[in-house]
């Protein structure tokens, strides 16, 4: 069967062939072997909060040559499809970084309500997402005009480090950190940054 005219380019490649996406993104940063200052760069060097260090998403603020570079590498290696470096780029999932109020117990729902309502984190979360399509896309764009061959980015949405479906706690099975709702809202401004 032949595409039709009209047909987006991805859909005319996967007729052709198997297409390639890329690898973890977590391994390769870590070959930079790039300390807390590294992570902070210029943009969170002041910074008062938890240490930065392995919040390989705040590289697209602080390092985006080092984003940059791992997204050639592969594209360069044969990927068709790179995906954006925001596995964890939500409120909910960068709360443990830049969320600077934290429970003395356990963390619920109310808590949560902060975490997905909290101005300066859905602002810098934002700014991540968007940052991270135009650093991929970039990237995409060069090896596509060098190689001839058209390179694809897929937006990356990872798992939060909370769950709605089980409680975290084993004496209390009827309790949930986090609410739908709150998950679903920190996906829907996650997605419509990377759309942006």
């Amino acid at each position: 069967m032949s595409p039709t005219p009209g047909t987006h380019p991805l859909e005319r490649l996967l007729r052709d062939r198997i297409v390639i996406l890329d690898g973890a993104m977590g391994t390769m940063v870590q070959r930079f072997k790039l300390n807390e200052a590294a992570f902070r760069g210029t943009r969170f060097a002041d910074w008062k909060g938890k240490d930065l260090q392995g919040n390989n998403e705040i590289l697209l603020l602080s390092q985006p040559h080092v984003i940059e570079d791992i997204h050639r590498q592969y594209l360069v290696a044969g990927a068709d499809i790179i995906e954006t470096n925001t596995f964890s780029a939500t409120t909910i999932g960068q709360h443990d970084f830049l969320f600077d109020r934290h429970p003395a117990g356990r963390k619920d729902a109310r808590f949560f309500d902060d975490v997905v309502g909290d101005p300066f984190l859905r602002g810098v979360v934002r700014e991540i997402n968007v940052a991270a399509a135009a650093v991929a896309r970039k990237a995409a764009d060069e090896v596509a005009h060098e190689t001839g061959t058209p390179r694809f980015v897929a937006g990356a949405l990872g798992p939060m480090p909370v769950t709605a479906s089980i409680s975290p706690d084993v004496n209390d099975p009827g309790f949930r950190s986090v609410t739908f709702d709150q998950l679903r809202h920190s996906y829907r401004e996650q997605i419509d940054a990377l759309l942006e």
